[in-house]
């Protein structure tokens, strides 16, 4: 669970970031679920742009990725920020305490 001073840490890291992935006509699915995990462990924190033709509201993604273990950091018109901590990478996110 994140604070609020690791959320702000973390949107303000993100701002930068373009999406990565788009959640589409296909919806939530295991094969997108995982390569948001691979990408994470790489990455530690993304963005998801949820298009219009999609049929996925923000809840059933928020719920999607929080079961899955991934911090929703925040939802910004049509997009997501996503955060999980890796230990696979050489310089993780130090987040503020």
């Amino acid at each position: 669970m994140l604070t609020t001073k690791q959320r702000m840490y973390l949107r303000g890291l993100a701002h930068n970031i373009k999406p990565c992935f788009q959640i589409g006509k296909e919806g939530l699915g295991d094969n997108l679920l995982r390569d948001v995990l691979n990408y994470l462990n790489k990455h530690e924190i993304m963005k998801i742009s949820i298009l219009n033709n999609s049929l996925v509201t923000f809840d059933e993604a928020t719920e999607f990725f929080t079961e899955a273990g991934i911090e929703v950091v925040q939802k910004i018109g049509h997009l997501l920020i996503l955060y999980k901590h890796s230990d696979k990478i050489d310089n993780p996110i130090k987040l503020p305490r």
